[in-house]
């Protein structure tokens, strides 16, 4: 007998076999609703197929499961009403000239985490390269270095945008967060979003043409990653892990940019090379709560990622991903040679905002959801990773100030 998810079947396959196998005519989707679904209202919840339907369809042939199993959930979560494309009547879009918000719309610069999400590894590779930098990067290099670094997330997010879009034209239409993305609604031709993706690479390599050689040579492969992550939607069901490689590459690239070289035998590349994956982790577990958003759409429109694969335990993927983000960040500390403040406030409290958003979010819950991604955003990356970061490097900075003028006058 064939093991049949109760969840799976769409409900045009439902009604077809019904009328070539149970023959029952009057028994339509609906009664099956009144009679045995449950968690109808949720935005997220499938409906549940009853054990009438189940018995039928564990003995049907290969063929027709396959046929069913190919919709993969779509069904039984009913159709929503598409509503009309609306022109932004608030926000910064609302400023702009008609001809400009379709491309502002395709950068999301109304939405500014994700650029922060690409920005905050930069900030954490800078102030932790700062204490390893002999002497010590002094705050006015810290901060122009930190400015060329949010220039370059805002490009090259806004690039990533839209290569995004571009690649995945076809199945936003079908997903209902996404349906009026410029291209999917036909705002912004195919051509147009690729020439205007490769001018924003031209000019995000400008931005990096600002750094040190070494800075340059080790920041050119992200751009491959950034091209290429909406593909391993297609091929993976883990597409967030390569996501997690391009949005922490930043991670590496502030100890080059103040002279703290990766290849010279040092620590600094043990310590970038644990801060990089810590932000992996970190990234992975944060679009886990994003893509529940779009966990039923993405279900219809058959793109894959874990909240798909394992949309039942999410919550325990995303502790074991704190406990490694966590870990790594404890560990590339202790390759910098940072002290207590780091592990007390950037370590420990990142543990504890994540574990906190981890047992609080309502996956089920969309605009939950949005919330907690933009919460974990500022108060992870920002408040605790970044703040315990510029903490350590200000006190490293004024002691050894201290001491160096304290050195001078006893000279003298």
């Amino acid at each position: 007998m064939i093991t049949v998810r109760s969840h799976i079947f769409p409900r045009t396959v439902i009604r077809q076999f019904v009328r070539r196998r149970i023959g029952h005519v009057g028994y339509t989707i609906s009664s099956c609703h009144a009679r045995g679904s449950r968690n109808t209202g949720s935005s997220l919840t499938p409906r549940i197929i009853p054990a009438c339907w189940t018995k039928q369809l564990a003995t049907a042939s290969n063929s027709e499961v396959r046929l069913a199993d190919s919709a993969v959930t779509a069904a039984v979560i009913g159709d929503e009403a598409l509503e009309p494309y609306k022109p932004p009547t608030t926000g910064i879009l609302s400023y702009l000239p008609p001809r400009i918000v379709p491309y502002a719309e395709l950068i999301r610069l109304d939405k500014p985490t994700g650029g922060l999400y690409l920005f905050y590894p930069c900030v954490w590779s800078t102030l932790m390269a700062a204490t390893m930098a002999t002497p010590i990067s002094p705050p006015l290099a810290v901060a122009s270095t930190i400015f060329l670094f949010g220039s370059g997330a805002f490009v090259m997010r806004s690039a990533g945008c839209t290569i995004n879009d571009f690649w995945d034209r076809n199945f936003d239409k079908h997903v209902s967060r996404t349906r009026h993305r410029p291209i999917a609604r036909g705002a912004v031709s195919p051509k147009s979003a690729f020439f205007f993706a490769g001018g924003q690479c031209l000019l995000g390599l400008g931005v990096l043409l600002q750094f040190p050689l070494e800075a340059i040579l080790c920041g050119l492969p992200s751009i491959f990653l950034v091209c290429t992550y909406p593909l391993a939607k297609r091929v993976t069901h883990y597409p967030q892990f390569v996501l997690g490689l391009a949005f922490s590459w930043g991670a590496m690239l502030g100890f080059p940019a103040l002279g703290v070289s990766l290849f010279d035998g040092s620590a600094a590349l043990t310590a970038a090379a644990c801060l990089y994956g810590s932000n992996v982790f970190w990234t992975v577990l944060y679009d886990i709560i994003y893509a529940h958003q779009d966990l039923r759409d993405d279900v219809k429109a058959g793109v894959k990622g874990i909240v798909v694969r394992h949309p039942k335990i999410t919550k325990p993927i995303m502790a074991a991903l704190n406990v490694l983000q966590v870990g790594l960040l404890g560990a590339a500390g202790y390759f910098a040679g940072l002290g207590p403040i780091y592990y007390a406030w950037s370590v420990c409290g990142a543990g504890a905002a994540n574990s906190w958003m981890i047992w609080r979010a309502n996956l089920k819950d969309e605009k939950e959801c949005w919330e907690w991604f933009k919460w974990n955003s500022w108060m992870v990356g920002g408040v605790m990773v970044g703040g315990g970061l510029a903490a350590e490097y200000l006190l490293d900075y004024y002691q050894k100030e201290t001491k160096e003028a304290d050195a001078t006058i006893a000279a003298a």
